[in-house]
């Protein structure tokens, strides 16, 4: 079975069923509406990647990527943001007999995060991964749900996540989790180091789980400017990860960033 195929299947999520997924996200949104926008402050970056890569999966085909977002946090701790980038993993798959149209991922997330003292924080939240475009019959919807929960420790954090509908296009795979840890070390002003692991599951697709990791260093300026370089690398299984033009998309890869934030 190859990287293709398990975004095949005969069924799709009701319109209904996706309705339910959004709706906690439509709630956090109303709610800050209704918060005075003196009450928070608003941030946003750009970037340009090397290769999107995601939980160790590259998402642009080893391609460079240009993303961006933007969140609202208000004083009392509720957030919510947006983030958009090209993608080709699902434009990959596309045929003459059967096309798929996609090229961008929109993403919208929210969620509380709350500060105990400076060392200690938890945040937890729901973010929807959203992939316009117009797909086969028989093609599972990519888009997914997460439910996600976290907490900082000094300069480690811990993240569980978990799906509540189809994750990214497997069919029958509601209820599949990521877990990851990371530190970020400021060893000196303006330089951190990144180290980052984390175990992606898939339900009724065991074979398709993996562990991956990432380790770098960002080097920032006062002036929002940063530039990142990174190696990450997963032990996917290469058979079931290559995609139709033959890359290795779960294979190891370095990484180079540069971003700007606002």
């Amino acid at each position: 079975m190859t990287y293709r195929n398990a975004f095949r299947s005969t069924s799709r999520p009701s319109a209904r069923t996706q309705a339910g997924m959004r709706a906690p996200l439509a709630i956090l949104l109303a709610t800050l509406c209704t918060t005075d926008a003196e009450a928070g402050t608003t941030s946003g970056s750009l970037a340009l990647t090397s290769d999107d890569v995601f939980r160790g999966i590259s998402q642009s085909d080893r391609k460079p990527q240009l993303q961006g977002n933007i969140e609202y946090a208000a004083n009392n701790g509720l957030y919510a943001g947006l983030w958009g980038g090209n993608v080709n993993w699902l434009s990959d798959q596309s045929t003459s007999q059967a096309p798929v149209s996609n090229s961008l991922e929109i993403d919208v997330y929210g969620g509380y995060r709350h500060k105990f003292n400076d060392k200690i924080g938890v945040d937890a939240g729901v973010q929807f991964y959203g992939y316009p475009g117009s797909y086969p019959a028989g093609f599972v919807n990519p888009n997914t749900t997460e439910l996600y929960a976290a907490a900082n420790i000094g300069i480690a954090t811990l993240k569980y996540s978990r799906s509540t509908s189809n994750l990214f296009g497997f069919a029958d795979s509601r209820g599949s989790d990521y877990i990851e840890g990371a530190l970020n070390w400021e060893f000196t002003p303006g330089w951190t180091f990144n180290a980052h692991a984390g175990k992606q599951a898939i339900r009724h697709h065991r074979d398709y789980g993996y562990s991956d990791w990432k380790l770098g260093v960002t080097r920032a300026w006062k002036s929002g400017y940063s530039i990142a370089v990174a190696y990450a690398g997963t032990d996917a299984d290469k058979a079931l990860y290559t995609n139709v033009h033959g890359r290795d998309i779960a294979g190891d890869t370095a990484l180079l960033t540069l971003s700007k934030s606002f």
